[in-house]
């Protein structure tokens, strides 16, 4: 080692042809500046000279043994060099090929992580599929695998790029069912199956690219066959489950080993061309709306309470019809007891009715005017006087007893149950009258 360092070091003005304190037993001797070789003493050194010394230092690395000088006529000079033995020659390349087999062998050796499923290929064809962890192969270029992230959410965007506001209009325009135009942006989101490597890698040039065309032609499905305001507004999230089931079948039609995860509706909107058109239309139909909500809110007021009121009628009605029928009912049979007790004792009947009817009458009033046939004067009758005199006695006899117990009627509250002594005296008198009539 000391001698290759002599021999590569580049601070020496002679590099390669031995040190400069000297010339040692093992080295060539150094050649005069003016001898061949070299003939730029301190200038770059000899290409040939540094090759012929490297294979020497080989050389005696394998058991090189040998003298004379640098031409081979042995007369002295530098040492030299034998050619190794056949057995060392094969020993010494059984070595360098077992080295290099294992170098080969070991870069057959490869981690999968987890999520991930590597697929070996042999010449170029699918051989298998392996598993997450520690896997070795045949080293290139008999085998050679390439690695596929199974667990990855990829995600492609359909009708827009990187921002709703880079549309992409060729994507995004779909007819509806009522012939209306509607601008829909939506995102996909899908990954592989747990088999489904092979026919992602091998059975399509451009699986990503089918998916986007799948999604587009599954969504533009659904929309046809729904009118505008159902996918604008209240029927989003069902496109999107129907676009989701139809895409799936397109991919398993396809065999392309996708799942599809989900598919999310960015933005649903008519085209600009139309929008302030659409906008105005939008807000008629929801005044249009409003205006029958209120008219429902108002009917639902008013009709319950018609329908109360009537039937309030109707009950009211009823009770009245059957009150002036019993009432008829029973005045009519009062009217037949009547007269019956009238055909027995006629007079009696008559003077009996006369005076229930003015006690009726006299009842609801206060004053009373008596037309007398005997003189032209009427006789006037002070029934509030009397009945607020009699009154006025009753209330003396009872705090004249003492009770205190009772209260005292109300001055202006007259009673009427007891008559005066005074009326009594007059309606005896009319009835007299009457009689002798």
């Amino acid at each position: 080692m000391t001698s290759i360092s002599r021999l590569f070091n580049l601070n020496d003005s002679n590099w390669g042809r031995g040190g400069s304190g000297g010339n040692s037993g093992n080295e060539p001797p150094r050649r005069p500046p003016g001898g061949g070789g070299n003939n730029n003493n301190g200038g770059p050194p000899d290409l040939d000279e540094l090759w012929r010394d490297f294979n020497r230092k080989l050389g005696g690395m394998f058991g090189r043994k040998g003298g004379g000088n640098g031409n081979g006529d042995g007369s002295g000079g530098s040492p030299r060099y034998a050619p190794p033995s056949p057995r060392r020659a094969r020993l010494g390349l059984g070595l360098v090929l077992l080295v290099i087999a294992l170098m080969w062998l070991g870069s057959g050796f490869f981690i999968v992580q987890e999520g991930q499923v590597a697929v070996i290929t042999q010449f170029g064809k699918y051989e298998r599929t392996t598993r997450s962890g520690f896997q070795w192969r045949l080293p290139y270029p008999i085998q050679a695998h390439e690695t596929v992230n199974l667990s990855q959410l990829r995600t492609i965007e359909v009708g827009f790029r990187n921002n709703a506001r880079t549309k992409v209009g060729r994507e995004a325009l779909m007819l509806t069912d009522d012939e209306n135009i509607v601008d829909l942006q939506f995102v996909v989101q899908y990954r592989l199956r747990e088999d489904g490597a092979r026919a992602y890698l091998f059975d399509h040039r451009a699986p990503d690219e089918a998916v986007m065309q799948a999604a587009e032609t599954a969504m533009r499905e659904v929309v046809g066959k729904k009118p505008m305001d159902f996918v604008l507004y209240e029927g989003r999230t069902q496109v999107a489950a129907e676009a989701v089931a139809l895409m799936q079948q397109i991919m398993d039609l396809y065999r392309t080993g996708v799942l599809i995860s989900s598919v999310a509706i960015q933005n649903a909107q008519p085209p600009e061309q139309v929008q302030a058109a659409f906008d105005d239309a939008v807000k008629a139909g929801q005044d249009r709306e409003r205006q029958i909500n209120e008219g429902q809110a108002y009917a639902n007021d008013v009709v319950p309470r018609a329908r109360g009121m009537a039937s309030r009628l109707l009950q009211e009605a009823d009770g009245y019809k059957q009150r002036v029928v019993e009432t008829a009912e029973g005045d009519a049979a009062r009217f037949g007891l009547v007269l019956t007790e009238y055909r027995k004792a006629p007079q009696i009947m008559r003077d009996r009715l006369y005076l229930d009817t003015m006690q009726q009458i006299f009842t609801h009033t206060s004053k009373i005017m008596v037309d007398s046939r005997s003189a032209n004067n009427l006789l006037y009758l002070p029934l509030d006087k009397i009945m607020q005199q009699a009154s006025q006695e009753s209330l003396s006899a009872v705090r004249g007893t003492g009770s205190a117990s009772v209260p005292a009627p109300s001055p202006s509250l007259p009673s009427t149950n007891a008559p005066a002594p005074e009326s009594n005296r007059m309606l005896d008198g009319l009835r007299n009258r009457d009689r002798t009539r």
